[in-house]
């Protein structure tokens, strides 16, 4: 027995292999311990059985993942973790959606999903849905999301205001002014918020934003998915009650995807952030979850806006307003020195005029890389390649030691947002205005589809397809015979142009002739200015006017 049990520990870090690995492997084991032949072997059935006995809850023989994590778990009773108010434990965590989207070039792709769940009640505080690559400052974005009322869209039903929800709408209005047009989703302030180690949650923007907001940060334990596991059940009922009914699901693994997933991909990202939004209010928050009961009414499961309901009315409800400043404060840091061409950022270059006084100026502030520089702040999500304005600002920090750099140096102290200075992209002027940020590619194929003047044009104006002209024949020197057409040589087709004025299809005249014909006295025909010959007629292109297309489309 100690041997069938040595060899099936054996199992977890490995691939998934056959009952007859194991014998084999018990029979090496008898053999090393006690000697070959020592331990006689049971038979092939009698020793099947024993490990199917033996393998209860183990997956020796089942999914190598699913036998990872069931090692993994502690031998002891589980824990639990009680919340008693909204906000005391939030978890947070990011996992790739089974939903393909429309990017904004065009190319159908999984987007990541960021959530915040409280413990208490099971509200989702806030999601969002980005490209693959979830950034530290999406994350730090999305605690200031949940911070402030979920505001009512433009087609949104009335059903999902929160005075048409169970949750006390009077009371929390009475207190903060912005619940009375708000969405059905309760504000919940995070205390404390679990995650895992990934970069992105204990990167210094993260870490710096939970700082400045109040909120304790506690890493859960490596490779313990058990430490955060509503937040991993949530996303499993996001994908069961939310993803599967969404054009382009692509199923939890290969094995359950479709023949063609991209072909139904028909949401932009935009759009399925609208949805998923609009899921939430409609479809979770008002939904009874199981876990959720009260201790006076055991037997009923409440939704999580009842469940905050109930808890509210003893823990209180205090506002959080965040300010211009904070949204600031939010954002990353970049470390960059004003130049006389401004700042550049990636591959952008910003500049403005209120950096005048400060550009070749040495700067007292301390960065911790050996010489101060100045501070960028994008007010964009972060994303390289945007072209939206920036924040610069630096202030001198207490107990640092001055050190000189080229840098500015507004005034202010104790944060980086009261002296801070706007500047715009160097070229943004130049382009032109968009209807909506999030247009994709199927809305820009519809315009063409649906405008004939921007539809793609050829050359010549053609209203009927012309009659195949024949090749030119190349020009010989002069003095000397005409070359025959190189063989193998498919001529040049002058088919898209048509004849010139004067002449019909297919027919030619003897003023009118544009391309000589393969005829010997035409063959060796020149134009010269003093020829009879007129030359082809060249049909222009139309001239773009941007002012008019203005007025036209936007």
């Amino acid at each position: 027995m100690e041997a069938v049990r040595c060899a099936m520990a054996e199992q977890v870090e490995l691939s998934t292999g056959t009952r007859t690995r194991v014998r084999r492997r018990v029979e090496a084991l008898l053999a090393e311990q006690h000697g070959p032949g020592t331990v006689p072997m049971p038979s092939a059935a009698t020793f099947y059985r024993l490990l199917r006995a033996l393998d209860a809850g183990q997956h020796t023989f089942g999914a190598a993942t699913t036998r990872r994590s069931m090692a993994n778990r502690p031998d002891g009773p589980f824990g639990t973790v009680l919340a008693a108010r909204p906000g005391e434990l939030v978890q947070i965590d990011t996992t790739p959606i089974d939903v393909m989207v429309l990017l904004e070039d065009g190319v159908s792709a999984r987007a990541e999903l960021t959530i915040l769940v409280d413990l208490a009640t099971r509200t989702i505080g806030s999601g969002l849905l980005r490209p693959h690559g979830t950034k530290a400052v999406d994350a730090a974005l999305l605690l200031a999301r949940a911070l402030v009322p979920e505001p009512m869209r433009p087609g949104w039903a009335d059903a999902l205001r929160m005075r048409a929800s169970r949750l006390p709408h009077t009371e929390l209005a009475a207190v903060d002014d912005r619940l009375a047009d708000a969405a059905a989703k309760p504000v919940i302030t995070p205390e404390t918020i679990v995650c895992d180690r990934g970069a992105v949650f204990l990167s210094e923007t993260f870490l710096a934003a939970c700082s400045r907001l109040g909120i304790s940060l506690q890493p859960a334990h490596p490779r313990t998915p058990t430490d955060k596991g509503v937040v991993e059940r949530t996303f499993a009922s996001i994908n069961t009650l939310f993803c599967q009914y969404v054009a382009g699901y692509t199923g939890r693994d290969t094995t359950r995807r479709g023949r063609d997933v991209d072909g139904p991909a028909v949401w932009s990202l935009a759009q399925l952030q609208d949805l998923f939004d609009q899921w939430v209010l409609a479809g979770w928050q008002a939904r009874p979850h199981d876990g959720l009961r009260h201790p006076e009414l055991p037997r009923s499961a409440l939704s999580p806006n009842e469940m905050y309901a109930a808890q509210i009315v003893a823990a209180g409800y205090l506002p959080l307003a965040l300010s211009a400043s904070d949204y600031l404060e939010l954002l990353p840091v970049a470390w960059r020195t004003i130049t006389a061409a401004g700042i550049r950022v990636g591959s952008l270059t910003y500049d403005s005029a209120e950096l005048n006084p400060y550009r070749g100026q040495l700067s007292t502030l301390d960065t911790g890389r050996g010489s101060g520089r100045s501070t960028t702040t994008p007010t964009t999500w972060g994303r390289s390649g945007s072209a939206a304005p920036i924040r610069t600002a630096c202030t001198p920090r207490t107990g640092h030691r001055p050190r000189p750099s080229r840098a500015t140096q507004p005034a202010g102290t104790g944060s980086r947002s009261p002296g801070s200075t706007a500047a715009a992209h160097r070229r943004r002027s130049r382009t032109s205005p968009c209807a909506t940020p999030a247009a994709s590619w199927p809305d820009a194929a519809a315009i063409l589809d649906n405008s004939p003047s921007l539809r793609r044009s050829t050359r010549c104006s053609v209203t009927s397809a012309p009659a195949p002209a024949p090749p030119r024949p190349p020009r010989p020197p002069a003095g000397s015979r005409p070359r025959p057409a190189r063989p193998g040589r498919a001529p040049h087709d002058r088919s898209a142009c048509p004849p010139p004025a004067g002449t019909r299809s297919g027919t030619t005249t003897s003023k009118t002739e544009a391309w000589p014909t393969n005829s010997t006295s035409s063959a060796t025909a020149r134009w010269s200015p003093d020829s009879k010959v007129e030359p082809l007629r060249v049909v222009p292109f139309g001239v773009f006017d941007p002012h008019a297309e203005a007025k036209r489309y936007w």
